[in-house]
């Protein structure tokens, strides 16, 4: 029985009654009778009888009957007041206060039984919840990837990771904060910048047989029939945005030894065994038959970092730029926009784009992906990109990017420090044409430098036009030309190399009937009513070959004046005169020139020519103009209603076989040539026109060969030339 079914009760021996005595002395309760003892008499003769002798003590319990009854009425009324503690005491036979007491230690003891049930709950659940996060640790560090079957559990963190998994988190707290107001923007094409807009122009489709136009995709692709993903994809595409962002900020900022000396000395290529251990969680393991291409390469570029980006962003402006190595491109979905109008900070869109070596003997390769552009800080751009194309269905591209793109950091003066990261898996084994694989297979086609240099040169190209004063050579015999002329003769310029290097790719696979050149491609296009090409039918012809000479010679060689009939057919063995030479570069060989034939019957024409060189690649493109025309040009006018050209000319790209021919190596030589056949557009083509055009190609390249014979060191040249 417990302790609160007892009272202590004090034996007096002078009176031998029981009296039940509190702790304080206070009250005084008898066996068969109560008294309260609240006088001082009754203190002083309870203070007295303390010092008589020792007193015992036992203890009252109470009946089963009044335990019964208090408990009854303890679970209708924990806390009685006093008038029913007295009706209560009453009935039981007890004091008040023996009521009071029992109640408040009843209390104490059925709040001690709660809390301690309660803190057996709760350690079960505490136990039972430490298993389930035991065993939800388990399942993810033996959680397998679905497709890759690669595992996909986080491994030791080294400091730079931890710091890169932080700014992951607050990148996934912005785009949760600016999902709701980017959901309503959605779909929305984004706004070209002013200044950006007039100066790259998105470059004309052509009609015919194939579409030559940067913003659309011909019949030889199925990337313009795609799709975007599903709604279910999208949050994990903007998780895989996210994560390249992270691993490209690391790629563009970590020197050794993530990176090593390049071939070519200047960029840096990526060292595999390290990037494995850097990044070991990666975007899945490497393919299987896909071998691997990353470099890394720094320049200062003559434009701000908005500009760039802007460029970047807008799928027109970007193959535009980089016509020399973008076909087409297309943007499929946007899922995130800027901040602002004209901001491009949290841009994430669906893209997909072929890319070429401007060769019709090299294969395009196409890639799906997402791009992702973030502010880092002040002045302070990244832009990267990353393959998706594993999220679709029955697709299989020969070419995948892991975290690939550029850091652009502005510097005073209207400069950017841009740090270009190239890094893909390629699978073109067999598809390569012997003449290109050292150079595709050394990564200086597709290599960060040569995104990095074809970039260079086109903000040279854009700063020129925005430049109070033109860099003109005037030379005796020259002519006077306004700046509005010289700004609409490089327009017309910049729209002859686009349509050119894009030509060369698109004859990729085409040989017309009754063609005989194995390495000579011929194409017929119908052109109807397009501006800025004659109408009819015109027959494009390319073919590349490789000569024992280095770029800067060949380069040189296509450009001088004096050469023009060591390797013009055309010419007829007669020089060209030089009217005007506008500089649009830093290097005095980046030009567009207006040439004259000297002493021949064709007074009535003019050659508009642009020679553009850079590190990785050459060009020499030129095309024949009446006069008229070009005198309208000259005084200012709008080109495109005016000029109609069929630009013809050469691509140099270096061999890739530096060691092989002195410091300079051999070069490899694109050739493409334009003709109208017949002004009207409905008459048939002839054979005696596709031979024409055909042995105008191949005597050129004879022409060339002849003046550039392979070195007596090689009785087997490297390419079978």
């Amino acid at each position: 029985m417990s302790q609160l079914n007892m009272v202590p009760v004090d034996i007096n021996a002078a009176n031998n009654n029981n009296n039940f005595n509190n702790f304080n002395g206070e009250f005084n309760v008898g066996v068969g009778e109560f008294s309260i003892g609240n006088s001082s008499e009754n203190q002083e003769q309870g203070l007295g009888n303390s010092h008589r002798r020792d007193r015992k003590k036992r203890y009252h319990r109470h009946t089963q009957t009044q335990i019964h009854e208090m408990e009854t009425f303890f679970n209708e009324c924990p806390h009685p007041d006093d008038k029913q503690r007295k009706k209560l005491s009453t009935q039981l036979g007890l004091h008040p206060l023996q009521i009071k007491f029992w109640f408040q230690n009843k209390r104490t003891q059925m709040k001690t039984h709660q809390d301690r049930h309660e803190n057996c709950q709760l350690r079960a659940q505490n136990e039972l919840l430490k298993t389930e996060n035991q065993c939800y640790r388990d399942a993810i560090q033996n959680a397998l990837c679905p497709r890759c079957s690669g595992k996909t559990a986080v491994a030791e963190m080294s400091l730079g990771e931890h710091q890169l998994r932080i700014q992951n988190n607050q990148l996934k707290e912005e785009i949760d904060r600016l999902s709701a107001m980017a959901s309503r923007y959605a779909g929305k094409m984004i706004m070209s910048h002013p200044q950006m807009s007039h100066l790259v122009q998105p470059p004309p489709s052509e009609s015919g047989m194939r579409t030559i136009g940067r913003d659309v995709y011909g019949n030889g692709s199925f990337l313009g029939s795609l799709v975007g993903p599903d709604d279910a994809d999208k949050p994990l595409i903007i998780e895989l945005a996210i994560r390249a962002m992270e691993e490209l900020m690391t790629m563009s900022q970590v020197v050794e030894p993530l990176w090593m000396g390049g071939v070519n000395g200047s960029s840096l290529v990526l060292n595999l065994e390290e990037y494995s251990r850097t990044f070991q969680m990666g975007l899945g393991p490497r393919l299987n038959e896909f071998r691997t291409e990353a470099s890394r390469d720094t320049a200062i570029v003559p434009m701000n970092s908005m500009h760039i980006v802007e460029g970047l962003m807008n799928e027109n402006q970007w193959s535009t730029i980089f016509c020399g190595m973008i076909t087409r491109a297309m943007t499929h979905e946007n899922l995130r926009v800027g901040s602002g109008p004209g901001n491009f900070d949290g841009a994430l869109q669906i893209m997909s784009a072929e890319l070429q070596v401007p060769s019709p003997l090299v294969t395009t390769r196409e890639i799906y992906f997402v791009r992702y552009c973030k502010q880092q800080a002040e002045g302070v751009w990244a832009v990267v990109d990353v393959s998706i194309d594993h999220l679709l269905p029955n697709i299989q591209l020969k070419c995948r990017k892991r975290p690939s793109g550029c850091l652009i950091q502005e510097i005073p003066s209207g400069y950017s420090k841009v740090t270009w990261v190239e890094h893909v898996e390629v699978n073109d084994a067999g598809a390569v044409y012997h003449m290109y694989k050292h150079l595709i297979f050394s990564g200086q086609a597709f290599g960060a430098n040569r995104w990095l240099a074809t970039l260079d040169r086109e903000c040279e190209r854009v700063a020129s036009m925005v430049a109070i004063g033109f860099p003109t050579i005037e030379e005796p015999g020259s002519i006077m030309i306004p700046d509005q002329g010289k700004i609409e003769i490089l327009k017309l310029a910049g729209e002859m190399r686009r349509g050119f290097l894009g030509l060369a790719t698109t004859l990729l696979g085409s040989t017309y009937a009754g063609s005989v050149g194995d390495d000579i491609k011929v194409m017929k296009m119908k052109n109807v009513n397009e501006p800025g090409k004659p109408p009819g039918i015109v027959l494009c012809a390319a073919t590349s070959f490789w000569v024992p000479a280095s770029p800067k010679t060949m380069f040189d060689f296509f450009r001088d004046d004096n050469n023009r009939n060591e390797w013009d057919v055309l010419s007829n063995g007669r020089n060209m005169k030089k009217l005007t030479q506008i500089g649009n570069g830093r290097d005095v060989r980046n030009s567009v020139n207006l040439l004259r034939n000297i002493n021949t019957n064709q007074e009535d024409m003019m050659t508009i020519q642009e020679t553009s060189t850079d590190p990785t690649a050459s060009y020499v493109i030129y095309a024949h103009l009446d006069v008229p025309a070009m005198e309208k040009v000259i005084n200012g006018a709008d080109d495109s209603d005016i000029a109609t050209v069929l630009p013809s000319g050469f691509v140099i790209l270096p061999d890739g076989l530096t060691q092989t021919i002195g410091n300079g190596g051999g070069s490899l030589i694109t050739i493409s040539f334009q003709m109208l056949v017949d002004a009207t557009s409905s008459s048939q083509l002839t054979i005696s026109s596709v031979a024409t055009v055909e042995n105008l190609v191949r005597a050129t390249v004879v022409k060339i060969k002849t003046m550039f014979p392979n070195p007596p060191c090689f009785s087997h040249p490297p390419f079978g030339n």
